[in-house]
């Protein structure tokens, strides 16, 4: 053992990065203990983190009629789960294909893959494709099909794939009698199993969380998913805040605005919450390789 070897030095570093984990975590905390905080207490005290008086008025008003949220959540899992796939797949091929430096037209479908970052096609032209000539209003398929090909996950999965499979392995297997598919499938896709857990994680926030596409073109309650329910939600628990004759006629003595705000944050974020820690050490290795390029 080294001579000179301190070993107050890594505890000092385990120190600073727990302090720096709990920072992160105190204002998820403090999110839910307001969750659960009785209205009056929040207006009297203020925000604590351990809160004088618990109440569950927030998560009761959520789940007042489970039958809307229990189907939206049905939604948000179907869209999440069959578009985080179907996404994965599509932006793996396409990035395998622009990765190969034989392809004649790798650097030019490269170029219209950028470019589609820097400029957007903009609302109106979106919609009425989507709506005048794919037809896919108020159908499931709209809130999955839009968001599937992510151009900078395909540049990110292209850098993966030329810094992680070596070109010689390719021509070996396809020397072996293996066709491209084969490659792809039994070769590729394996060795970039942390890039596609980073891509996984990232497209799998983005199908949770959104609810731009809903708003765009689902009139469908069945079809509403998570997100655009509490926001619906929340729109209208800030009318009735707003107008207290409105709350006297339908006998509504006190709204938990305040609380309600925070019980939509976990409703809406703790599936993902748990889900996350099981693919943090793949995503931070995927962004990490991904990103040499």
């Amino acid at each position: 053992m080294d001579s000179h070897y301190n070993p107050l030095f890594p505890r000092l570093i385990h120190a600073l990065f727990i302090s720096v984990s709990i920072l992160m975590l105190m204002p998820m905390v403090l999110i839910i203990a307001i969750s659960l905080t009785d209205e009056t207490t929040l207006l009297t005290e203020g925000y604590r983190f351990i809160p004088s008086q618990i109440s569950f008025d927030a998560y009761r008003v959520i789940f007042e009629v489970p039958q809307p949220i229990l189907r939206a959540y049905g939604v948000t899992i179907f869209r999440t789960v069959i578009g985080t796939w179907m996404s994965i797949l599509l932006i793996a091929l396409t990035a395998y294909v622009i990765s190969r430096p034989r392809f004649r037209y790798a650097k030019i479908i490269t170029v219209l893959i950028f470019f589609t970052i820097l400029f957007k096609p903009g609302l109106v032209p979106s919609y009425v494709l989507i709506t005048q000539y794919l037809h896919m209003k108020n159908s499931i398929w709209v809130l999955i099909i839009p968001a599937l090909l992510n151009p900078f996950l395909v540049l990110v999965m292209r850098g993966f794939i030329q810094t992680t499979v070596p070109e010689e392995l390719i021509d070996s297997a396809k020397i072996d009698g293996a066709s491209e598919f084969r490659v792809f499938w039994q070769i590729v896709l394996p060795l970039c199993a942390p890039a596609l857990a980073t891509l996984g994680v990232l497209t799998a926030f983005y199908y949770w969380n959104d609810w731009w596409l809903a708003l765009l073109y689902i009139e469908n309650p069945d079809l509403t998913p998570i997100q655009l329910m509490l926001y619906r939600i929340q729109s209208r628990i800030d009318f009735l805040s707003a107008n207290p004759e409105l709350q006297l006629e339908l006998g509504i003595t006190e709204l938990p605005s305040l609380s309600l705000r925070m019980a939509m944050v976990v409703v809406a974020a703790g599936p993902m919450m748990f889900v996350f820690p099981f693919f943090q050490r793949f995503f931070v290795r995927g962004i990490t390789v991904g990103s040499v390029k």
